[in-house]
């Protein structure tokens, strides 16, 4: 199922649809900031193990972020931050940034692993948030990708759809994505590693 939700005015009424296919364990590919992603509700086990199963991956090694409503939702999902973390994450955030964080004991209840970090993300965009907002609970995030060996990312939501049509149960089409994905820092350590230079800029952040 293909749905058109406008980028920057989501129709509540299709927000609420595609909650509800979340809400029944479906697995959906959806619009961020950066590249667009696959994901779940984090609360659907046998969902979680569906989008590894379509990235190749066993559940329990999968390095999936939660995207998050804000950082109120932090604690539950991570230890203890420091300041300096915490404040350069309220400057990056809402916006095209993963914080790898040392995880609190609720993870790995999630991926029945023994999960000791996850990734963060807050995107600034309206239907990932109107989404997390409503379902009342992270979702999964991990990027969508074309099959060649330099990994790009598919941009066009119609031939997201085309690809991913029997595998997932529903694809927004918001327009087209970025080819670039989010910035990433390591925080686990206490001070902010950058990992990758995506989409997010770090000069001035940092």
């Amino acid at each position: 199922m293909l749905v058109d939700i406008h980028q920057e005015n989501p129709d509540q009424r299709k927000i609420r649809q595609v909650v509800d296919v979340l809400r029944k364990g479906g697995v959906i590919i959806y619009p961020t900031d950066s590249v667009y992603s696959i994901g779940c509700a984090i609360s659907q086990n046998k969902a979680i193990e569906r989008v590894a199963q379509i990235k190749g991956i066993k559940a329990e090694k999968a390095n999936f972020s939660l995207v998050c409503e804000d950082l109120s939702q932090l604690s539950k999902y991570a230890k203890q931050v420091d300041t300096n973390i915490y404040k350069l994450m309220k400057r990056a955030l809402p916006g095209p940034y993963t914080f790898i964080l040392n995880a609190s004991n609720f993870v790995p209840k999630i991926f029945k692993t023994k999960k000791k970090t996850i990734g963060i993300r807050v995107p600034d965009h309206l239907i990932p948030n109107h989404i997390v907002a409503e379902l009342g609970e992270p979702i999964i995030a991990t990027s969508v990708h074309a099959d060649d060996e330099i990994l790009e990312y598919i941009t066009d939501p119609e031939l997201i759809h085309e690809k991913y049509e029997k595998v997932v149960d529903l694809v927004i089409n918001s327009g087209t994505g970025n080819i670039h994905a989010s910035t990433i820092f390591d925080c686990t350590t206490g001070e902010a590693e950058l990992i990758r230079e995506g989409i997010g800029p770090v000069k001035g952040l940092i």
